[in-house]
């Protein structure tokens, strides 16, 4: 065979090399925070939590996972995360635009500290330079919520997938 070729069968026992098709990673790129973002703010804010990547190729997906940890220092508000390509929010976790999951919140007193993440698979159908970058809030704004708690690491990843 030859670069970029793979061996397959056609189930009877015959061997062929053939043309790789998509899915192959073209690139990954990362952003990490490692200072706490904090708000306390009904409105969704930018966390820190950015990145740049520029896809091979309109026909190219890109996987966006993001991880961190955080919290909502009281019980009556929930800290919720959104994910933006430019000004465009890629969220679909729940109606408010953001990722439902991240109801972490003070019960009875005791600091619930969680792990908080998700990922997005986006068809930009670009060539151009793409900002991703998370933004957290609070529902509703009363308190405190956190990402990087304590300064633990919270990653953002774009993985290209080629078509």
């Amino acid at each position: 065979g030859d670069a970029n070729q793979f061996l397959q069968t056609n189930g009877s026992g015959v061997l062929s090399f053939a043309a790789a098709g998509g899915g192959k990673v073209l690139q990954i790129v990362s952003d990490t925070l490692t200072s706490e973002y904090t708000t306390g703010s009904a409105s969704f804010s930018d966390t820190g939590l950015t990145l740049n990547i520029t896809p091979s190729a309109t026909s190219s997906k890109i996987l966006i996972m993001v991880t961190g940890a955080g919290y909502s220092n009281t019980a009556a508000s929930r800290f919720i995360l959104t994910l933006l390509r430019g000004s465009t929010n890629l969220a679909t976790g729940d109606s408010s635009g953001a990722y439902g999951f991240a109801g972490l919140s003070v019960n009875e007193g005791i600091q619930l500290v969680g792990s908080m993440a998700f990922n997005h698979l986006d068809s930009p159908s670009s060539t151009s330079q793409l900002t991703y970058k998370v933004q957290g809030r609070l529902n509703p704004a009363n308190g405190a919520g956190q990402l990087s708690l304590n300064s633990t690491t919270s990653t953002i990843i774009a993985m290209e997938i080629g078509a």
